[in-house]
């Protein structure tokens, strides 16, 4: 398996692939190969700040020599007129490097800036707000990393690190009882160590899943927030529980206020605005 630093190696590789392909000939043929200058990351919206240690990888992978001063780190709060960070190095290097960094730090930008923006509405309570695998292809593990960043917290990585057992999974093993106890022999017998969460889709379930056994966490598929709160009371702390489907940033208060432990929102990276920023020369 890919460590997160190869994983990002590879979408920078396909980044520049894309992008560059035989040479910015815009940038070679108007610019003198010694030609040197400096540019400034800027801030165009309020939000938060995220991408800015990729964005180092970035232009250090174009040129090693471009020196980069920060003054903005990743996760803070920023305003339209900041200046995150300069570079400073060869012009053809800053200019090729400008539209990947952009994009990069834009996306990763909207995902913070969006998982704040739901983190605070649950202020004053334990809900936290998951992640989701509803990611941009290549992209996963940056966006996971600015929901971080804003505050939020990472459900399971991809289909690897976590077992979530869902409806078809429930419907194709024959019952929630089978699936859960296959899951179980199947981490036992080969040496895995994964938490088991199940998705339920009534009280009933619920009552069969803890009867049952078996599992960290119970999420909860397309509950009301009344019919949460009763979900909560029965599972009375045994295992951790997960609200999930149907939650907007106007109704997600009333889910966490049911007593959910977390509380997972595609929305924090499936349909996200990116943060607006340029790059230019000083």
């Amino acid at each position: 398996m890919k460590t997160t630093d190869e994983l990002i190696e590879d979408l920078l590789n396909l980044a520049f692939a894309e992008d560059l392909g035989d040479g910015d000939h815009t940038t070679l043929s108007t610019i003198p190969a010694d030609a040197m200058g400096r540019s400034r990351l800027i801030i165009k919206e309020d939000g938060i700040l995220a991408g800015v240690d990729i964005a180092e990888k970035v232009l250090h992978k174009v040129d090693p020599t471009i020196k980069m001063t920060v003054m903005l780190k990743d996760g803070a709060e920023v305003k339209k007129g900041d200046i995150a960070f300069t570079a400073e190095g060869p012009v053809r290097s800053l200019l090729i490097a400008e539209r990947t960094m952009l994009n990069i730090m834009q996306r990763m930008s909207g995902v913070a800036t969006m998982t704040r923006r739901y983190q605070d509405e649950l202020k004053g309570l334990h809900t936290r707000v998951l992640d989701t695998r509803k990611t941009t292809p290549g992209m996963r593990i940056l966006e996971k990393e600015a929901v971080k960043m804003g505050g939020g917290t990472n459900h399971r990585i991809g289909l690897f690190d976590m077992i979530l057992i869902k409806d078809n999974h429930i419907d194709f093993a024959g019952g929630i009882e089978k699936a859960i106890s296959r899951a179980n022999d199947y981490c036992r017998e080969n040496g895995k160590d994964l938490k088991i969460e199940v998705e339920v889709r009534s009280l009933d379930d619920i009552r069969r899943v803890l009867a049952h056994g078996g599992v960290d966490r119970i999420m909860f598929d397309n509950f009301t927030p009344e019919l949460t709160k009763e979900a909560v009371a029965l599972v009375n702390g045994k295992v951790e529980t997960e609200s999930s489907g149907g939650i907007t940033l106007e109704n997600l208060r009333e889910y966490g206020e049911a007593g959910v432990d977390f509380i997972s929102v595609g929305a924090l990276t499936h349909s996200v605005k990116g943060l607006d920023m340029s790059f230019k020369a000083y």
